[in-house]
């Protein structure tokens, strides 16, 4: 079960770890709908939520996602380990880097280092 939390002034929707796959462009608008039925600034979906091509940049599935919320206005963060995904990859690890470095995806091993986020960001 998803459940609306408040870090810093945005309001987060935590996804459950079990529920349908995150796995194509489409599944993104049952995220984005979710969102929007409690004004949520930003998605927090977990690891076990994404499919299995999301981090695989090859098949391009994970920026057509990431897109699709960007587009909503919809910022997201993918919490949990992606270092067995890190590993086999550099442009996923450059991408990863790139993205924590911007307002609108980040990846953060757990709910606690999004919270360190959100609220330093508020506090700058």
């Amino acid at each position: 079960m998803s459940r609306l939390i408040e870090i810093g002034g945005t309001r987060v929707l935590l996804f459950a770890s079990t529920g349908p796959l995150l796995a194509s462009p489409g599944d993104s608008n049952d995220f984005i709908g979710e969102a929007w039925s409690v004004s949520a600034d930003l998605l927090a979906i977990p690891m076990e939520r994404l499919g299995p091509d999301v981090l695989n940049l090859r098949t391009r599935v994970g920026g057509e996602i990431f897109q699709k919320f960007a587009n909503y206005r919809l910022r997201c963060a993918i919490v949990g380990d992606i270092s067995a995904a890190l590993e086999g990859s550099g442009a996923l690890r450059d991408f990863v880097r790139e993205t924590n470095d911007g307002p609108a995806l980040w990846f953060v091993p757990d709910v606690d280092q999004l919270r360190a986020r959100l609220e330093t960001e508020t506090a700058a």
